[in-house]
């Protein structure tokens, strides 16, 4: 008893409630669900540890606990119980989503992403989706949402893409694919969202009623975002590229003007003084000159 003992202290202090009945530590994860604790004989502190529906009596013969782990520490169970509770919050905050109970997003119809369990979207705006992902970290739970808002360009490509799968066929719209043309379909779609798309990171949320109220948000403003979320034009980005290169091409001129002014004159220098030191009779022959020039002269009178 004292292992079940050491876990419940642990527990309360995390204000999570453990009560111990018929050897079995019983914990309560919602009205509907609980976790209980069955000792192992064992020369270490040691127990099962199942998931169970609460409130079933014994004579019922469809209830059977289901075994999820084993604990060898108090550590152990507390990480146990917190991951439980965390995924309950998780599920109960996902169906509450797909189920539209909140009044905040009840003109919202969100599905379930097939690859992602834990992402949902709905179609929003014109042209755009919500887009929530459930995660975890440090066993908080916790929503990421998205405002996607697809191009003018993507009907125009999916119409392509349309045709490049089904070919002649793309009208006959109840023609099923085969399993390898359905995922090169959905390879094919992936690539033109992706190519078309702008993202709005709208935050990460642990308060799940602020959650609500951001979807709620997200919906009324959504063709405002969609009018001004638009990808940079092409023409302000051969501009920025323009600018890039004459900034590169000045920086070349500046250094060429740096090569032709600077290295040129000290390789002059370099070879007067050459000459001065190698010649050493520059004076001399300035002097034959003054001389000749003089012979000259006097010479003409």
């Amino acid at each position: 008893m004292g292992f079940y003992e050491d876990i419940a202290e642990a527990l309360d202090r995390d204000g999570i409630e453990a009560r111990v009945n018929d050897s079995t530590l019983f914990v309560p994860i919602t009205s509907e669900l609980e976790m209980q604790f069955v000792a192992i004989d064992a020369p270490i502190p040691a127990a099962n540890v199942y998931v169970a529906v609460a409130d079933v009596t014994e004579d019922d013969e469809e209830f059977e606990a289901a075994l999820v782990g084993a604990v060898f520490s108090v550590e152990d169970a507390v990480e146990q119980v917190a991951k439980h509770v965390v995924t309950d919050q998780i599920v109960t905050v996902l169906r509450d989503i797909l189920e539209g109970t909140d009044d905040r997003i009840s003109d919202l119809e969100f599905t379930q992403d097939h690859a992602e369990p834990l992402r949902v979207r709905a179609e929003i705006g014109d042209t755009s989706e919500l887009v929530v992902t459930l995660t975890t970290e440090d066993n908080v739970p916790a929503a990421s949402v998205e405002f996607v808002t697809f191009g003018d360009d993507f009907e125009d490509l999916l119409d392509q893409v349309i045709a490049e799968v089904w070919g002649e066929e793309a009208d006959d719209e109840g023609e099923p694919l085969d399993p390898d043309r359905q995922q090169a379909f959905n390879a094919l779609v992936q690539e033109v969202a992706q190519a078309t798309q702008e993202v709005l990171e709208l935050g990460t949320f642990t308060d799940f009623d602020t959650l609500f109220d951001v979807l709620a948000v997200a919906q009324s403003q959504a063709r405002d975002w969609e009018e001004q979320l638009v990808p940079l034009d092409d023409g302000w980005e051969e501009m920025w590229d323009e600018d890039w290169d004459d900034d590169e091409d000045e920086d070349d001129d500046d250094l060429a003007d740096v090569v032709i002014e600077v290295v040129p004159a000290d390789d002059d220098d370099d070879e007067d003084d050459g000459d001065d030191d190698l010649d050493g009779d520059d004076s001399d022959d300035d002097g034959d000159d003054d001389a000749a020039a003089t012979r000259g002269s006097t010479a003409g009178r």
